[in-house]
């Protein structure tokens, strides 16, 4: 028999989140936080291990992205609850492997709030001013948790005006690419130039496609907020997709834009080759850009703490994390207290310094998550076949197959010492989970509840 929680009026503890999500909403806070900070440096990597075709590992990388996507477009339309990853996890493979699963997503998203958080204190803010990168991070974090708090509505049309902003600057750098080379500066060649003096075509494709992975990155924040959604079935298909084909068009005509415009090893030797653009256009600013970039990386913040925080809610709410996480305001009905710890936890790595170490292990925890959820959709059709196939998105059979297997592809391309890193990281996921697992074991039958989960 479920169990439900009932709602603690005066604590907001057991409340249903409010559904004020609509379909264009949703559409860009997805295309809002895969279009983050990431591409404004990522173009020149992608280009150092590729070769001057960076379209190319780009559109890779989206269809590779495309597939786990679609896994997601179906467990979160047959099951819309914050808690994302997790709640699937626990759905398909229990409470131990639930709480992993939670706990990568979880970890990563910290990581990149943090991380971000000193990024825009960092050198684009000194553009304008020059002020404590710590003291910046932490002021800013503090802001981005105070709206968050104020409700998803207000922070999702933050989310819009930020995403048109930041998505204006990247059609600038196409802009600025296509008339440096109608005057003559540019070099189109440099768009089918594919491998390096080190790496085959084929093989600087691979390479390229896990860099430009993690421009894509961020669509998976989107499920811990399709139980905010108003119709998730019909709403958040359309959204994802949407936002991914968007995405991935602009991806790959900055891409080309960039390498046309600039020379390849200039592009390889720059920390911010969009940037490089702009120099070798000449008719725009440098500080206009910079204002444009930090906007992106503000945006791309303020939805990662959102994931966070209803993440925190989601697995609490499922017994995973303390039931206090679980408590909203009670007029506004946003999960006050998993924004206040995860804006702590964020502030806390921001200051210490320690994002380096961990922000290498951002990828690798997200592709154990993504293997995880692919396998969940086979695992969940066979046992939990309750939702009308008709009522929901379903993907077909060999697409979650094949995002399981694209994970262990690019899995195998990550760098050893990023390996050790997430070991160590994952090894204490595992191990909480362990304690997860025997603490639900020790408690009596009838205290044991995963809200609305049949095992």
């Amino acid at each position: 028999m479920r169990s439900h929680p009932t709602a603690d009026a005066e604590t907001g503890v057991g409340e249903p989140l409010r559904k004020v999500l609509t379909t264009r909403l949703l559409y860009f806070f997805i295309l809002g936080d895969v279009l983050g900070a990431g591409v404004y440096v990522l173009i020149g990597e992608v280009a150092a291990k590729s070769g001057g075709a960076v379209w190319v590992p780009l559109t890779v990388a989206l269809l590779l992205a495309l597939l786990t996507a679609a896994s997601y477009a179906e467990l979160a339309t047959k099951y819309p609850r914050a808690g994302g990853a997790s709640y699937y996890a626990t759905r398909a493979y229990g409470p131990a492997v639930g709480f992993f699963t939670g706990f990568c997503m979880l970890a990563a998203g910290l990581v990149s709030v943090a991380a971000l958080a000193r990024g825009f204190a960092g050198d684009y803010l000194t553009a304008f001013v020059s002020l404590p990168v710590v003291l910046v991070a932490l002021v800013f974090l503090v802001l981005l948790g105070l709206l968050n708090a104020r409700g998803i509505r207000e922070s999702t049309r933050v989310n819009t005006l930020a995403t048109l902003v930041e998505t204006g600057g990247l059609l600038l750098v196409v802009g600025l690419g296509v008339w440096i080379v109608a005057r003559g500066d540019g070099d189109v060649g440099r768009l089918t130039q594919l491998g390096t003096d080190s790496a085959s075509p084929a093989a600087a494709v691979l390479a390229g496609a896990v860099l430009a992975y993690y421009s894509f990155v961020g669509f998976e924040t989107s499920v811990n907020v399709a139980e905010e959604t108003l119709d998730p079935a019909r709403s958040y298909p359309r959204a994802l997709f949407g936002a991914l084909a968007t995405a991935g068009t602009v991806y790959a005509a900055v891409g080309a834009a960039a390498s046309a415009a600039v020379p390849t090893a200039t592009l390889a030797a720059s920390d911010g080759p969009l940037l490089e653009v702009v120099r070798a256009a000449g008719a725009v600013p440098p500080r206009l850009f910079a204002f444009i970039a930090l906007v992106a990386v503000a945006n791309g913040a303020l939805l990662t703490g959102i994931m966070s925080s209803r993440l925190a809610f989601g697995m609490a709410r499922e017994g995973l994390l303390p039931a206090f996480l679980t408590r909203v305001l009670p007029a506004r009905r946003t999960p006050w207290a998993a924004i206040a710890a995860t804006t702590v936890v964020s502030a806390l790595l921001a200051a210490t310094g320690e994002i380096d170490v961990l922000a290498g292990t951002l990828v690798l925890l997200l592709l154990v998550v993504f293997l995880t959820v692919n396998t969940a959709v086979l695992v969940l059709r066979r046992r939990d076949p309750s939702t009308p196939d008709t009522a929901r998105f379903r993907a077909p059979t060999v697409v979650p197959v094949l995002g399981a297997l694209s994970c262990v592809v690019l899995a195998t391309q990550v760098e050893g010492e990023v390996w050790v890193r997430g070991a160590i990281l994952m090894a204490v996921g595992a191990a909480l989970g362990a304690l997860v697992l025997w603490q639900r074991r020790r408690q009596p039958a009838k205290e044991v509840s995963l809200q609305g989960v049949g095992r």
